[in-house]
């Protein structure tokens, strides 16, 4: 199985950017597709955005297209979420999870290793 552990959150303000860190460990990373998530108070988590295993295919939620991008670096078993022209719509704490998969797809459920989460929160 893999351990995650995210970083890279804070308090911002709207307009301002931040990159998201989640660092992985155990088996190999490259085995797996990752994505990241958020939950806002009140609210169900949600897909923000997906990576399959080797980076070249990436998926996004409507709401964050054009302002978020992920990334992965396999050979420091970390993927990351460059996060832009934020607003308040997105506080939220951000979860980092991973499937193992090998597809050249990006899929939106099926995540069954999740990180502790790390809270955003955009002041505006």
């Amino acid at each position: 199985q893999v351990q995650l552990v995210e970083s890279g959150g804070g308090l911002v303000q709207a307009g301002g950017s931040l990159r998201l860190s989640c660092a992985a460990s155990g088996r190999t990373f490259s085995a797996y597709a990752m994505g990241w998530f958020r939950q806002a108070p009140g609210k169900e988590r949600e897909f923000v955005a997906g990576i399959n295993w080797s980076g070249g295919i990436t998926d996004y939620v409507h709401s964050v297209k054009g302002r978020f991008t992920i990334s992965r670096d396999n050979a420091k078993n970390t993927v990351y979420l460059q996060m832009n022209s934020l607003n308040a719509e997105d506080t939220a704490v951000y979860y980092c999870a991973a499937q193992e998969s090998r597809k050249w797809v990006v899929t939106r459920s099926g995540y069954n290793y999740w990180g502790q989460g790390t809270q955003v929160t955009v002041s505006s």
